[in-house]
């Protein structure tokens, strides 16, 4: 049910960053990095092997998708679901500002891996425009906690739903 529900959520951000996130998150306001935001959910709920595995399949899809170099997008996500499958399973990351404070040095370091494996593969040196890249990290933790507190509020909102009713 785990396997099931992971992949579920990747196709479904992966569909949402590809149709709607274009149009929702251009110009100023920078893009979403939905898929990012699965893994470090998984990674936080399952721990660090499924952070691992989603980062790699979630980055992979992401980047026979997108048309990139594939395997960059992959490796990074990688490492940012096992970091944050390791920070998840030694510290409590139950509440919304350690939650939220996860997703921005994870959008951070994810960035970071990307751009620095551009640059090595390209045999470039590592520029990284500060303004773009981080309203980007900024309005991933943003839309990422809107989106993992919601999931989490779902259940309660049921039961209330549920029990309104006489259930």
């Amino acid at each position: 049910m785990k396997v099931a529900g992971v992949c579920l959520a990747i196709i479904v951000a992966l569909a949402l960053q590809t149709t709607v996130a274009p149009f929702l998150f251009s110009g100023q306001y920078g893009s979403v990095d939905l898929v990012l935001v699965v893994v470090v959910y998984a990674a936080l709920q399952f721990g660090p092997a499924v952070g691992l595995l989603t980062g790699a399949l979630a980055g992979m899809a992401q980047d026979t998708l997108s048309g990139g170099i594939i395997g960059v997008g992959g490796l990074s996500k990688t490492i940012v679901g096992f970091l944050v499958g390791v920070i998840g399973s030694q510290f409590i990351v139950a509440h919304a500002l350690p939650r939220f404070v996860v997703l921005l040095a994870s959008a951070a370091i994810h960035a970071v891996c990307f751009l620095g494996l551009y640059a090595v593969i390209e045999k470039q040196k590592l520029v990284i425009s500060w303004r773009v890249t981080g309203t980007q990290i900024l309005t991933t933790a943003v839309i990422g906690i809107i989106l993992i507190q919601l999931i989490h509020a779902i259940p309660g909102i049921l039961m209330r739903r549920r029990l309104r009713r006489g259930y």
